[in-house]
């Protein structure tokens, strides 16, 4: 995997890990309102609990891409790539659902599916 493609994934990562942390702890902020569309006073246990799995869905999403990255670098390439590539395959696919489902959440759904796009071409293109 070229160095354009692991730099945006590990960039991409850093992204992921700062979402798990929004979402986890500070769901309920309202200067955080613009990105989840959460009001404080929409924060019932279910908004609650929706928040931090989400959350954590998008850590697990981030331990793979570095757990990818990482093994990019080992014996175990083909391991690493298929990690990475799934890992971005499915964010550009959840980047598309999350605009279909909540068009306001445009810019979250380009946050969420550009990147990882960028690394699946770069891949395709200069392997």
């Amino acid at each position: 995997m070229n160095p354009l493609s692991q730099s945006i994934a590990g960039l991409f990562a850093v992204v992921l890990i700062a979402v798990f942390v929004m979402e986890v702890f500070f769901h309920h902020r309202p200067e955080l309102s613009k990105f989840t569309l959460i009001k404080p006073g929409d924060v019932n246990p279910l908004v609650r609990v929706a928040a931090i799995n989400l959350g954590f869905y998008n850590l697990s999403y981030a331990v793979g891409l570095i757990t990818g990255l990482v093994l990019l670098n080992t014996d175990w390439v083909e391991a690493g790539r298929a990690l990475v590539l799934f890992g971005c395959a499915a964010h550009v696919l959840l980047g598309i659902v999350l605009y279909i489902s909540e068009r306001r959440l445009w810019t979250g759904a380009l946050m969420q599916s550009v990147p990882p796009l960028i690394v699946l071409l770069a891949n395709w293109m200069w392997g």
